[in-house]
């Protein structure tokens, strides 16, 4: 099932905020509470996190992405873990474009695997175990800061510089997994993605912070171009800015939930809005994977990838890392 909408309230704090505060209280009480309880296992090869701290897009899969082809253009065996949410398998499964689709592996699979191997699996462990079998000699956790299961070697926490922590409440009264302090103290480094709009410098003082953007990489295909732009990310309002900063002319914006599965019906409104008006349909990558394959060569899409403002430190951190 999709996820739902972003609630508008998760950015600030509110009445709304505040009436689901001690659901909050009770959801962050059952995390501490199971990470206290678990013990991890530890893997014979390095495990690098991406992880983040807020429901929603933050640019783990842009960021893992660019992980792992710098590890592999390093020759470290790298494998990719993904939970594969939005997928029915449990795994752990070698995710094979070939033969699986979003339905079965889900639509971060699908991308990660197109860097570097990539397992999905529910349980961490055996995916870990499974991988390490198949000849990795370094993991790429992806989206596992939460997962208490598995112990990690180096973890990164992404942040969007635009949304920050929203309005720094837990679930459901805002947008945490967990509380800020413990998430973040188990992070080794903050990659903050974009601009600080959101002040996050404060409350990430005294850690070590990579700066990075998602750029366009092939913005001559939308620049100057009418565009009925649509979107099932976390926050859909993301791609549409870069869009518009890539010269696109965006005549219309339809935002869907995050890994949102597209209809026929659907596909074919939005079509036709587009043969009215002049313009081409554009989507995401990772919306793409989820269109109907008769639909994939119909459909525009505006490919990123993550710019990092010191290259150097980021290649010290993945190297101290990769030497366990």
């Amino acid at each position: 099932m999709p996820a739902p909408p972003t609630p508008e309230f998760w950015a600030r704090r509110g009445p709304v905020s505040s009436l689901l505060q001690p659901l909050a209280w009770g959801y962050a009480l059952g995390t501490s509470a199971r990470r206290c309880w678990t013990q991890p296992w530890r893997a014979p090869v390095p495990v690098i996190c991406i992880g983040n701290l807020v429901a929603g897009g933050a640019g783990k899969t842009p960021v893992a992405l660019s992980l792992a082809r710098r590890l592999k253009a390093r020759g470290r065996p790298v494998h990719i873990l993904s939970r594969g949410y939005g997928g029915s398998l449990v795994g752990p499964v070698l995710v094979d474009a070939a033969r699986h689709g979003a339905a079965a592996v889900g639509d971060e699979p699908l991308l990660l695997a197109e860097a570097a191997p990539c397992w999905v699996a529910r349980d961490r462990v055996a995916g870990a175990k499974a991988a390490i079998a198949a000849g990795a000699k370094l993991l790429l956790l992806d989206d596992g800061l939460q997962n208490p299961h598995l112990a990690k070697t180096l973890s990164l926490l992404v942040v969007d510089g635009g949304y920050g922590f929203g309005n720094g409440r837990v679930l459901p009264a805002g947008p945490l997994r967990e509380r800020l302090a413990p998430g973040l103290a188990r992070a080794e480094a903050v990659v903050v993605m974009g601009e600080d709009m959101a002040g996050i410098a404060p409350l990430i003082a005294g850690k070590t912070v990579l700066r990075a953007r998602l750029a366009p990489t092939n913005a001559e295909e939308v620049a100057g171009r009418k565009l009925v732009a649509f979107a099932g990310i976390g926050r859909p309002e993301k791609f549409f800015a870069s869009l518009a900063a890539a010269g696109g002319l965006i005549v219309a914006r339809h935002g869907f939930a995050d890994h949102h599965r597209y209809r026929e019906s659907e596909l074919a409104r939005l079509q036709a809005e587009a043969a009215e008006t002049g313009a081409r349909l554009v989507t995401t990558a990772k919306d793409r994977v989820r269109l109907p394959a008769s639909w994939r060569a119909r459909v525009g899409v505006l490919e990123v990838a993550v710019a990092w403002e010191d290259e150097a430190a980021l290649d010290a951190l993945l190297d101290r890392a990769g030497d366990g």
